[in-house]
């Protein structure tokens, strides 16, 4: 499975990103009073800031109380969430917690950290001309890194299972020299507006989860 693609510039911004396989991570449990996790109610979501238990951490937003879905920092009923977690009599609660997604904030601010890593990682190298970060392994997933002669990045984040990923990035890069250099109308690092490569990189990606690397 493919979580996502991204593409740096040679000088460390992000220019384009696609979410295409983003598993929704929830976590629902039965709480007894008090509370043992702190929350903050934003306008828009409320989200834990302090402690954490069975998978539920910092930064997940309620998303349903008892089965009914959180608006803002109410219920569908109209009842305010925040007075249904004070009340003891209401308890035991039944809460479901979600794992934000990332904003486009949160992606440049990734892409840019990723930029100085590369870098070093070139440096620390024991073989001169090192080329840097090719595969980034975590438990939950992999980065893969392709880095083009003129120093753009394309990355893609993916299942640790997941083979023929480095086929798919030059496919990926391909794609980019067809439908963005090739446009007369980009820019270089500037941000990536073609609709044409938006929809031609989707079924790429389609087609690579359904028919594997030897058919796209």
């Amino acid at each position: 499975m493919i979580y996502g693609v991204y593409i740096v510039s040679k000088s460390g911004g992000l220019i384009f990103h696609h979410d295409h396989s983003v598993p929704r991570i929830e976590t629902e449990k039965t709480f007894s009073y008090p509370l043992d996790l702190k929350l903050d109610f934003d306008k828009k979501f409320i989200t834990v800031v302090f402690g954490q238990r069975d998978g539920i951490f910092v930064g997940h937003h309620l998303m349903a109380v008892n089965g009914i879905q959180v608006n803002g920092t109410v219920l569908e009923d109209g009842k305010e969430v925040k007075e249904i977690l004070e009340k003891e009599e209401n308890y035991p609660l039944n809460l479901r917690f979600c794992r934000p997604r990332m904003t486009t904030n949160e992606k440049i601010f990734l892409a840019s950290m990723f930029y100085p890593l590369f870098a070093i990682a070139s440096q620390l190298s024991p073989e001169p001309k090192s080329s840097g970060i090719q595969i980034l392994e975590a438990d939950t997933f992999r980065l893969h890194c392709f880095q083009t002669l003129t120093g753009v990045k394309f990355m893609v984040v993916a299942e640790p299972i997941q083979t023929g990923v480095e086929a798919l990035l030059k496919k990926i890069y391909e794609l980019y020299s067809d439908y963005a250099l090739k446009n007369p109308f980009y820019s270089l690092e500037q941000p990536l507006r073609c609709e044409l490569f938006d929809q031609n990189l989707q079924l790429l990606l389609d087609n690579f989860e359904k028919n594997g690397i030897t058919n796209i």
